[in-house]
């Protein structure tokens, strides 16, 4: 800051300020915290999100920094109270006092009317930019498809479709008294939430047996489960996706899956896009559910890296329950029980077998709703072998106190079996139990 004063001691203060807004107004060619070259828009930045915005012209200068960052325009109405982040395919449209306290956001999407976009709302209510600049993010993805601005609407459309047919199946498949974790373990589409404004649509698959207890011992409190989240992406080959719904109202196939309208070229279109499943972590799945789900999609899941699967159940498991980085190559972990002796759990993580191996999924990508039960029955499966052997893991892998000790060692058979060695509490010698994990 001196040498800025020093450089520029001599010269008036709008020219100075002049220069200021001009070096703010150039677009970015790159993401802020990854060019050198423009130290002053990085530390804007940083004191933007230090500062609580409270008055009119604090809160549209940090809408107008933040739309930059994610690559989309800020334009100020002439009444000064109207900021409208806009793209090519969509705006949003923040009311504001004179105050700077927010009263309303829409959102519209390319040909449709605006509407209230509730959660954009109370994130800047919250004052929480972070959240609001997610969702920008999440509404731009939607459109990272090749081609014109035809063509990625073309892509909203499909996803539209997509939701409607969930949301339609997950009405076929419930009953007055079903309860949240039978609709998440149990049902076709699990327990699903629609899109609402810039929040994408998520299924909820999964739920522990250590969640639904905490859930049963501590009522009102709403535990999470496993989630993906639904929505569309651009690629280099061809799909034929739906462009209008495709499920047949209340009628069911000879098996008694729903029954869809075949794809025609009214009803779909070949784009350079497929719609996707992701997850907010990536999943470790064995090399077989992954061969299994790219037979039912008819999509590769590309980019994967093959490693042993339980070293990455493992390596995940510690990632989610340490907030220190602990060394992934520990096999040997330490779990206490209530009432019990401590266990020690040694980890055998198999070997570069093809049996054995898998790799971290992020996201699955597939081109037709009939796809979806299928996944999530594969989902499940693999999420409950995941989730029991992970109860062995700990981020205690080192014990002062080695007596009382039982010890257990956890083997990998194919696919999703695998045996458990003890000592045997009467005989002096190795006992075994076997078990192959399924989901009822």
């Amino acid at each position: 800051m001196e040498q800025l004063h020093l450089k520029y001691q001599q010269k008036p203060w709008t020219e100075t300020l002049k220069l200021v807004h001009f070096c703010m107004d150039k677009p970015l060619r790159r993401p802020v915290s990854s060019a050198p070259d423009s130290p002053l828009l990085s530390c804007m930045e940083k004191i933007q999100r230090t500062l609580n915005a409270k008055s009119l012209y604090s809160v549209l200068n940090r809408l107008e920094s933040l739309s930059k960052q994610k690559g989309l325009s800020a334009h100020i109405s002439p009444s000064g109270t109207i900021c409208y982040i806009t793209s090519d395919m969509f705006y949003v449209e923040v009311e504001l006092e004179k105050d700077g306290k927010v009263i309303d956001v829409k959102l519209a999407h390319l040909g449709e009317t605006p509407v209230v976009c509730d959660d954009l709302l109370q994130h800047l209510r919250m004052k929480n930019y972070d959240a609001f600049g997610k969702i920008l993010e999440d509404l731009s993805n939607l459109y990272q498809i090749p081609g014109k601005s035809e063509m990625k609407a073309k892509g909203y459309l499909a996803l539209q479709a997509l939701e409607k047919d969930l949301y339609s199946m997950s009405l076929l498949d419930r009953t007055q008294d079903v309860n949240r974790v039978t609709e998440v373990l149990h049902g076709k589409v699990g327990h699903l939430v629609p899109r609402t404004g810039g929040t994408p649509m998520t299924i909820e698959f999964y739920i522990s047996p250590y969640q639904i207890l905490e859930a049963e011992l501590n009522p009102g409190v709403q535990v999470c489960g496993t989630k993906a989240v639904v929505t569309v992406e651009g690629t280099d080959m061809l799909h034929k996706l739906p462009l209008s719904p495709l499920l047949v109202d209340s009628e069911a196939g000879e098996d008694g899956s729903s029954a869809f309208l075949p794809l025609t070229d009214e009803l779909s279109m070949d784009l350079s896009a497929f719609f996707v499943l992701k997850f907010h972590q990536p999943i470790p799945m064995s090399s077989s559910s992954i061969e299994e789900i790219q037979r039912l999609t008819g999509i590769q899941i590309t980019g994967l890296k093959l490693a042993p699967l339980y070293e990455l159940i493992v390596q995940s498991t510690l990632k989610e329950k340490c907030s220190e980085d602990l060394s992934t190559h520990k096999s040997c972990f330490f779990v206490s029980l209530p009432d019990c002796p401590k266990h020690c759990y040694f980890i055998n993580k198999g070997s570069e077998k093809s049996d054995l191996v898998g790799a971290l999924v992020s996201k699955i990508p597939f081109s037709h709703p009939k796809c979806v039960p299928g996944l999530l029955e594969i989902l499940r499966h693999q999420v409950v072998c995941n989730s029991l052997i992970s109860s062995c893991v700990s981020e205690k892998h080192r014990n002062e106190d080695d007596s009382d000790l039982l010890y257990f060692e956890v083997v990998p058979h194919k696919n999703t079996s695998f045996s458990v060695f003890f000592l045997h509490p009467v005989k002096e010698n190795l006992a075994c139990e076997k078990s192959n994990v399924t989901f009822i």
